[in-house]
């Protein structure tokens, strides 16, 4: 039975019957396993680099200096120990007026760092690299490249932070330990710790990260790591973490994961569309192998032996499509690592088979839910069909067969997703997606054929008549290709049309520069030098670093609240702020300002939304060791979009007279006094001056990367969208040919039914087009309006755009499936008839 499936298969691709479903399954196959592959090759990097990643086997991190009694028992426990210290600030180079400053990174190191794994520099940028030999030398730091380029120097140059000057001895060429934190994405400035003090820069307010690494045996360290997480739990210690090589980064593994199921996710919605146009092959295979079917029967192979050697047939071609697809999807990862490898660890180690096996898993079982049905009809075909050749067909796939897709795909979801809860979720938006474009395609349909009358060329009204007699197959067309289309319109127009009004949306004298780390002696000359400046309306507001400790007199741990928001606000230290008068742009929406008659709080409704504070509460904060206790007596409404200093908490100023602050300040910096920032920077070296813009554009670089990758995983998309189209118009090719051979016998020229297909398709392509443009502006607006909260303009270019996508994707898909509709003489066609 096996040679015999071998002959057929053989037989079979000779005609060019199985072609199709080749790369239909090619394309489903290879979106997800690219991805596949990309995640398998990451997760090895993290797994490999687990002590790189950490620079040791045990990481203490916290936002104040860690205690000494931690680094005592560490000692005493016979543990290897290293410091870093890293925190945001400005690094000059140059003298006068011609100096130049950019937000930089700043790590110092203590000798022993790092722990685990090699710190390796170079001699300049794309030089070759070599291990590093201890930490920086006294006087002397190493930077990343981008230091250089950005401040125009080069190794041997001297480079300014704060009040100290140092000599650039050397480019960093891989640092094992750099993490993915905000502060991380600045270019890195590495000096040694003894260095750290004459700088200055670190000062009551500044925004420092403390770390303690750890090396030792095993035992030791876990002993050391239990000891010191029941110490912190004991006394509700806040803003300490532990990381291990059990946890390896949590952040990059929760960032993986999220990128795991979002990635998967869109390969999927391609693996989805591709399933159907697999569908639509194997419709098109029973109904052409009718005949044979027949034959084999008449000959005496019973129906299991029928479906059997089918099976056979279609195991073979599940076999051969998924091993390309996962030969496609491997060189299609390089393309995702070339834009998300950045973000992970260097020198990928090789991917392993898994993702190769899982791939071939995801074409058989797509087979199984979408080919097999339409071909286990072959085994109901009757002897008689052979003299008897008006017997009807089987019919399409019943409820049942649907349902058996449907769970496929489901589980597929369930798959891919990890979770549930959102795999549930996207297959109810998936399937739900597919009927809401599904009736609208219908109802378009509808009214096309309505405007039948108001033409009187004979190629038009052959079009429309065309579109009505296939319902079924026209809405499939449109729908997968549109699909397809509203997914890159998504990531392309609207993404650009959503920054823009972004930016329309912020007012023109908006604070494109910050000041921070101003302190208290600093305050008069900082202003009267922006005001010397012309900046004539700049406020310095007061900042105080506050942690919330208790809420209506109860602890507030992590354990408090459930939503990850909630707890990263209750581990971290609040900026608070304090004045007599309501700020600018902010609205209070419950209770009444304070008098300052007695301790208040004002509280921003975000804020208060998200740890479930109300009007009355008392909330307690500890700012740098003295406790404060306010009660809530105003709910504000920030307007963010200003870019304006906001607070979360206000307090009034006779509670806080008597602490710690430093100041604050955002203004409106013309481009032609851009150098007043580096003038800051050289005359107060501990002031770290952000340029709103600059990080922006980094943040947006970042996201550009990732999109271009979603991009190029939705172009498996669109294909799939073009190949349900093309299998529809295949699948209807014997009808039109058909249907063509009678019209040209009944008068119709070669021209007209040539020019009413073009017709046809380019209708298809317009509405596919039209409906894209119309999703994808439908969601757009729903981002600006709910997410963003900003004012949307539809722009016409948009639909203009989707509309010629569209009919060019159809004009495509049409010529390539229905180019030999016409070749055959109309003659022949009726004698088979």
């Amino acid at each position: 039975m096996f040679s015999l499936s071998l002959r057929m298969t053989r037989r079979d691709w000779r005609a060019g019957e199985l072609r199709f479903l080749l790369i239909a399954l090619i394309v489903a196959v290879a979106a997800l396993s690219s991805v596949g592959f990309f995640v398998d090759r990451m997760r090895a990097g993290l797994v490999r680099d687990a002590h790189q990643l950490l620079g040791a086997d045990l990481l203490v991190g916290a936002d104040q200096p860690l205690r000494p009694e931690w680094q005592d028992k560490a000692a005493q426990s016979h543990l290897h120990m290293a410091q870093t210290v890293v925190f945001p600030s400005m690094a000059i180079a140059g003298e006068g007026d011609t100096a130049r400053s950019i937000l930089s990174s700043i790590k110092a190191v203590s000798d022993a760092y790092p722990l685990r794994g090699q710190l390796k520099l170079a001699d300049a940028a794309g030089a070759a690299d070599r291990v590093a030999d201890g930490v920086p030398p006294a006087g002397s730091v190493w930077v990343d490249p981008n230091i250089l380029s950005a401040l125009q120097v080069k190794v041997g140059d001297t480079l300014k932070l704060g009040d100290k000057s140092f000599r650039i001895a050397a480019v960093i060429a891989v640092e094992p330990d750099r993490g993915s934190a905000f502060v991380n994405f600045a270019p890195r400035v590495m000096l040694a710790m003894p260095d750290l003090a004459a700088t200055g820069l670190v000062q009551y307010g500044s925004r420092v990260t403390y770390r303690l690494l750890l090396s030792g045996a095993p035992a030791q360290v876990q002993a050391y790591q239990q000891w010191l997480q029941k110490t912190i739990d004991d006394g509700n210690i806040k803003g300490v973490r532990i990381e291990s090589l059990e946890s390896g980064r949590p952040e990059m593994r929760a960032t993986l994961d999220r990128a795991e199921q979002f990635l998967s996710l869109v390969g999927l919605l391609s693996a989805l569309l591709a399933a159907v146009a697999v569908a639509m092959a194997a419709r098109r295979f029973m109904l052409r192998h009718l005949d044979a079917c027949a034959m084999l029967r008449c000959f005496g192979m019973t129906q299991n032996q029928v479906t059997l050697m089918y099976l056979q047939e279609f195991v073979l071609v599940g076999l051969a499509g998924s091993a390309l697809g996962v030969m496609l999807g491997f060189a299609a990862h390089f393309v995702l690592l070339e834009w998300l490898g950045r973000f992970m660890p260097p020198a990928l180690p090789p991917a392993s088979w898994w993702p190769a096996v899982q791939g071939i898993a995801i074409g058989l079982l797509l087979l199984v839910g979408f080919a097999l049905p339409p071909l286990l009809q072959l085994r109901n075909v009757p002897h008689n069909r052979v003299i008897r050749r008006e017997s009807s067909a089987p019919k399409a796939m019943s409820i049942a067969t649907y349902i058996l897709g449907v769970v496929v795909f489901t589980g597929l979801l369930l798959w891919q997703a990890g979770d549930v809860k959102l795999g549930a979720m996207t297959a109810a938006g998936f399937l739900g997606g597919f009927a809401l474009f599904a009736l609208i395609a219908w109802a378009c349909l509808k009214s096309v054929q309505s405007l039948r009358g108001l033409f009187d060329n004979q190629s038009w009204r052959f079009a429309i008549d065309g579109l009505q007699r296939r319902p079924g197959a026209t809405t499939m067309q449109i729908v997968a290709l549109g699909l397809g289309l509203m997914a890159l319109l998504l990531l392309t127009v609207i993404r650009g049309d959503l920054i823009g009004a972004w930016r329309q949306s912020t007012p023109a004298d908006a604070p494109n520069r910050f000041v921070i780390n101003i302190q208290p002696d600093q305050k008069d000359v900082v202003q009267q030098k922006l005001m010397q400046e012309g900046l004539q309306k700049v406020q310095l507001y007061p900042m105080i670093r506050g942690r919330l400790v208790q809420i209506n007199g109860k602890p507030v741990t992590n354990d408090s609240y459930q939503e990850d928001r909630a707890r990263r606000l209750v581990d971290r230290e609040f900026n608070l702020s304090t004045m007599r008068d309501v700020p600018a742009q902010n609205t209070i929406v419950g209770g009444k300002w304070y008098d300052d008659s007695k301790p208040e709080a004002s509280v921003e409704e975000g804020l208060a939304k998200t740890l479930k504070l109300k009007l009355g509460d008392q909330l307690q904060f500890d700012i740098a060791g003295q406790l404060a206790t306010v009660p809530i007596t105003s709910i504000r409404k920030l307007e963010w979009g200003s870019l304006r200093v906001n607070f979360f908490v206000i307090i009034n100023p006779a509670a806080m007279k008597d602490m710690p602050q430093t100041w604050i300040t955002a203004f409106h910096l013309p481009d032609a006094k851009a150098g007043l920032g580096n003038v800051l920077t050289r005359d107060y070296p501990n002031l770290t001056v952000v340029d709103i813009g600059s990080v922006l554009k980094q943040i947006q670089d970042i996201v550009d990367q990732v999109i271009a990758a979603v991009e190029f995983l939705f172009l498996f998309t669109l294909t799939a969208g073009v190949l349900v189209l093309y299998a529809a118009l295949v699948g209807t090719q014997d009808e039109r040919v058909r249907e063509a051979g009678l019209l040209r016998a009944l008068g119709a020229t070669r021209k007209e039914l040539a020019r009413a297909q073009r017709i046809e398709v380019m209708l298809i392509g317009s509405v596919a087009g039209l409906l894209a443009s119309s999703g994808a502006a439908g969601i757009g607006w729903a981002l600006a309006h709910y997410v963003f909260d900003f004012e949307w303009s539809f722009s016409p270019w948009l639909w203009v755009a989707g509309g010629a996508i569209g009919i060019a994707c159809a004009v495509f898909g049409g010529w390539a499936g229905l180019r030999s509709v016409l070749a055959r003489p109309p003659l022949q066609t009726l004698r088979e008839a």
